[in-house]
């Protein structure tokens, strides 16, 4: 990326952060609300950063897809959630995901309850499926719904995301899955009963995955994965593989590249449908 884009991106990045929301007493528990031009009512992108759930990285990563949705006419939630490292992981995450989601009505904005769909980058990817999938969770999981949802999504993305949650876990023992859980998949069948995006199939509306094919985080096994399993459960599901450098990961979080344009182009013929 030449140095320009580059600077441009990381003043985007620092200075775009709209109007932050507790939605519960941690300091982690909060969420940038901005909107775009325009009386509303505005439809909305709940947006979940990656960064192997742990408390190094944050929401600030992803201000620049945050400016280019609002220039086309989305309302922008952009959560923060406990991570690994600041009281997060199992369950917290999970119920501090459903919780920023779940808070919606409640900002008094000129929001289109009817038309929220989440977009998750890596880490956040994983729980951008998970939260597209509560209404699979087995009852008395985190962020199980207790009768009908507050927010209903009408689409879920994942940006190079950790969609086989379960096989992330095998394939490296002790790495940021277990340790997100607590263990493995074997020790701890019933937490990744509700937390593995691949076994709350189907979600019930449309997902797309965007992957690269050389992605060395992540590996674009884990979306062919759940591509595979979507299809077999009856959901629909579509998979865009970048290959070559626009496929790297982070990548998928800058507004200019390859990977983000399949987002927009996605969401576009969305829209029309």
């Amino acid at each position: 990326m030449p140095a320009m884009a580059s600077a441009r991106l990381i003043a985007e990045m620092l200075l775009r952060r709209g109007r932050t929301v507790a939605y519960g007493p941690d300091p982690s528990q909060c969420a940038d609300l901005n909107l775009p031009a325009g009386s509303g009512p505005h439809p909305v992108m709940v947006l979940l950063h990656g960064g192997s759930w742990r408390s190094q990285y944050g929401k600030r990563v992803m201000r620049g897809l945050v400016g280019d949705l609002l220039a086309r006419g989305w309302a922008t939630w952009n959560v923060e959630y406990r991570r690994v490292g600041n009281g997060g992981g199992w369950p917290e995450t999970f119920l501090d995901v459903a919780g920023a989601i779940d808070h919606l009505p409640q900002l008094g904005a000129t929001l289109d309850l009817d038309r929220v769909s989440v977009l998750g980058h890596s880490a956040g990817g994983h729980l951008a499926l998970w939260a597209a999938s509560r209404e699979r969770l087995p009852p008395g999981a985190p962020g199980c719904l207790d009768g009908q949802p507050r927010v209903r999504l009408r689409a879920a993305i994942s940006q190079a995301g950790v969609c086989d949650l379960s096989t992330s876990a095998r394939r490296v023992p002790g790495g940021a899955a277990a340790t997100l859980m607590g263990g493995g998949p074997d020790e701890l069948p019933e937490r990744y009963a509700a937390a593995d995006p691949i076994l709350l199939l189907p979600t019930g509306v449309p997902v797309l995955l965007v992957h690269g094919t050389a992605d060395q985080t992540v590996s674009v096994d884990y979306s062919r994965n759940y591509e595979r399993a979507a299809r077999a459960s009856g959901g629909e599901v579509e998979l865009v593989e970048i290959a070559g450098p626009e496929g790297q990961h982070r990548r998928h979080i800058d507004p200019r590249g390859e990977a983000w344009s399949a987002v927009t182009c996605w969401l576009r013929a969305f829209a029309d449908a």
